[in-house]
């Protein structure tokens, strides 16, 4: 008999683990198989990629090292945000007006793309529309104003408008920030329950997915790529590595340009009082460099996203969440905290998606920088395309040029944390 499974990934049980009582399980890897595309990687990228290219008769095989859903895509915060983690005017000043409205477009394509898939599919994901960006410093108020009118006048989005400090204060159901921005043109959802039935619809399509499967190395032989794990091979005529935080030495190349960070989230008690927070029922996250990030589930619990970490240790994550809620709702200061757990997610240094193909056939996406339910499930789509012969639209992430994480692999992580460190800093100053 087989070990008892623990995840090899993150550090405790989540909230959304506990709500999918029929999360499947799928089989390890026996033996050697032959695929046309290998996937490595079972979050939102490797698993829409798996789906649409199974479903255009794509002989694909998915590998997973942990269980589907234990990665960031089962246990992040949910929100999809608008656009990309960099504001469209910011990326102006790199790649002209043209270029940063092409990227905007895309990102608004993959919301359309994510409620179509769902539609299609019958994945029923808890999404609630609506999303509030709050200003923690005053300073930033204007900034925020101009943005909205920015979103609306040059890049055709009616759905962001400013909100002063009371409408804020009720709308966020708290006086604790200075203003923000509201936006009824996206929304948020349960990642888990996507990410489960992603997997189904992409197992109904006729890809293979295997769980409990590390990739131990990914090799060129014979004109094939040959991934190697500890229960047998999978030789295929190219591969995507959607690994995202968790590629480890698979590839030299993403590891230089993908850094991997630690974010935490606490889930409440159902609230007993959940109009007070958020009564209209959208997303919030806020200015901070280390952004908080929090909303309410469907049962009127709070889930509140507000640390990331640099090193390895978690520490006290339920305590400290504790804190950053009374912050902004000093009602709930002694709110009893049900699940605390983190995970890893991966940032660029531009905080923009890193999409490269460093050798023949081999194609990494990841580094989504906390937009990630929305790209990166967009991504695979595009991926299935350019197996398909169209190479055009995530050619328009491949060309960003992202550069790789200074200090090379024995310094990168130390200069990193000593960045971070700054930059929260700031955020209390």
């Amino acid at each position: 008999m087989s070990e008892p499974y623990q995840s090899p990934i993150s550090p405790g049980r989540s909230w959304y683990e506990d709500s999918v009582p029929d999360r499947p399980r799928h089989p390890r890897l026996e033996g050697s198989v032959q695929a046309d595309v290998l996937v490595v990687g079972g979050g939102f990228t490797g698993l829409s990629a798996a789906l649409h290219l199974a479903a255009s008769g794509v002989r694909v095989v998915l590998l997973e090292a942990a269980r589907l859903g234990d990665g960031a895509s089962g246990r992040n915060g949910g929100q999809f945000g608008t656009g990309h983690r960099v504001w469209p005017e910011d990326l102006e000043a790199s790649l002209g007006l043209e270029r940063s409205r092409r990227l905007f477009a895309l990102a608004e394509e993959a919301k359309a793309h994510l409620h179509e898939m769902m539609a299609t599919h019958g994945i029923d994901a808890d999404y609630r529309p609506g999303q509030i960006s709050l200003v923690h410093k005053r300073r930033y108020v204007d900034e925020f104003r101009r943005h909205a009118a920015i979103l609306r006048d040059r890049y055709d989005y009616p759905h962001a408008a400013f909100m002063d400090r009371a409408e804020t204060a009720e709308r966020l159901g708290s006086p604790a920030y200075h203003a923000g921005v509201r936006d009824t043109g996206t929304g948020h959802l349960h990642p888990m329950k996507l990410l489960v039935g992603t997997a189904r619809a992409a197992a109904a399509a006729g890809a293979r997915l295997f769980e409990e499967t590390p990739v131990r190395a990914v090799r060129r032989e014979g004109g094939h790529i040959v991934a190697e794990t500890p229960f047998g091979t999978v030789t295929a005529d190219r591969a995507l590595l959607a690994t995202n935080g968790h590629g480890g030495g698979l590839n030299r190349q993403s590891a230089a340009h993908v850094m991997p960070i630690r974010s935490f989230i606490g889930a409440t008690e159902p609230l007993a009082e959940p109009a007070r927070v958020l009564p209209g029922n959208e997303a919030a996250d806020d200015s901070r460099f280390v952004v908080r990030y929090f909303r309410k589930s469907v049962d009127g619990r709070l889930l509140f996203g507000g640390r990331e970490a640099y090193s390895s240790s978690a520490g006290d994550i339920a305590g400290q969440i504790r804190r950053q809620i009374a912050d902004v709702y000093p009602h709930l200061a002694d709110v009893a905290i049900t699940h605390a757990w983190g995970g890893s997610v991966a940032v660029t240094m531009t905080r923009m998606p890193y999409v490269a193909e460093p050798e023949p056939g081999l194609t990494t996406i990841g580094g989504f920088s906390g937009h990630g339910v929305l790209l990166s499930h967009f991504t695979g789509r595009l991926y299935a395309e350019r197996v398909a012969g169209n190479r055009d639209r995530l050619a328009e992430f491949e060309d960003l040029r992202i550069p790789s994480f200074p200090g090379g692999t024995a310094l990168r992580k130390p200069l990193l944390f000593l960045a971070m460190t700054w930059f929260a800093l700031r955020d209390r100053l």
